[in-house]
């Protein structure tokens, strides 16, 4: 595809020329790369439902969080390449299967082959909702290309302060990329909508993971969502940072999230009069939230 001959396609503007295999920050050309297509229970609620969201793990990120719980596929670009046709293919295979919906967790760097496969998978027959899951990290302009495919977005928003961006993630005005691009995804898809079992057909969840330590930009993250989109999206309000061995030399991420911070977190939630949010109550940081990336589904 032409957008890969000088690649533009994320907030890095790596401009290499992923045709010609070369890879930038985000490590994958212009093959589709897959590490686990299945039905995934660990999604809220409403994503999840009883059948489970069928989530496709694509391999690779634009981020470059420390802290990552699926760096083994993220950093390490652990993964199987597949056709724009086969993962068009595995969608309805996963609709056949009772998912809920389609969850394409991780897309970003992928997005223009996307849509390739999520257009010709709804010529063949896919119905069932499209979940964008992603980072956060993204621009305007390739998410555009996305309209009208997409029928919930469920974009992390990491960090208000670009410092804790930069030292966690190594990503340049984190805020304002990923601001600007919850407003497009809300321009998208609107307010929320569910059938009739309460599983989400259309709409926006915002993810914001509390790291150990950093509750005050998790306050101004929540401040600011609440004041510019007041109930019109959810929010998920998690708890399971998990630390890993990526991080055992970084002294205040080297642990878990005590529940007096996390509870903290949901009193200030309360006080600003959030009430479209979910919030994760008891041991949740545990290999369980953390599925195994073994190629299942894939091949």
């Amino acid at each position: 595809m032409k957008e890969l001959n000088k690649c533009m396609i994320c907030p890095r503007e790596c401009k290499i020329n992923r045709n010609n295999m070369e890879t930038g920050l985000c490590g994958e050309t212009n093959k589709i790369r897959v590490a686990r297509i299945a039905l995934h229970h660990y999604e809220e609620p409403p994503i999840s439902g009883t059948k489970g969201s069928g989530a496709i793990f694509f391999s690779g990120c634009n981020m470059k969080c420390i802290f990552c719980q699926n760096y083994e596929i993220s950093t390490k670009n652990f993964g199987e390449v597949i056709t724009v046709t086969e993962l068009a293919n595995k969608m309805l295979e996963l609709q056949k299967k009772g998912a809920h919906n389609i969850n394409l967790v991780t897309p970003t760097h992928f997005s223009v082959l996307i849509v390739k496969s999520l257009k010709l998978a709804k010529q063949k027959g896919l119905k069932i909702p499209i979940i964008y899951n992603t980072s956060g990290y993204e621009k305007v302009e390739t998410l555009r290309l996305l309209d009208g495919l997409i029928d919930i977005y469920m974009p992390d928003l990491k960090y208000f302060d670009d410092f804790l961006a930069m030292r966690y993630s190594k990503a340049p005005n984190y805020f304002e990329f990923a601001t600007n691009a919850l407003n497009e995804m809300y321009k998208q898809v609107g307010k929320p909508k569910f059938d009739k079992q309460g599983i989400m057909q259309k709409g926006v969840i915002v993810r914001h993971l509390l790291l150990p330590g950093q509750i005050d930009d998790s306050k101004r993250v929540l401040k600011y969502l609440y004041e510019v989109y007041k109930d019109n999206i959810f929010l998920s309000i998690m708890n399971q940072y998990t630390p890993t061995k990526q991080v055992k030399n970084i002294n205040e991420l080297n642990k878990k999230v005590s529940k007096k911070e996390y509870n903290l977190l949901i009193d200030y939630a309360c006080k600003l009069n959030i009430s479209n949010a979910f919030i994760q109550n008891g041991e949740t940081a545990k290999e369980s939230f953390i599925p195994d990336f073994d190629l299942t589904g894939v091949k």
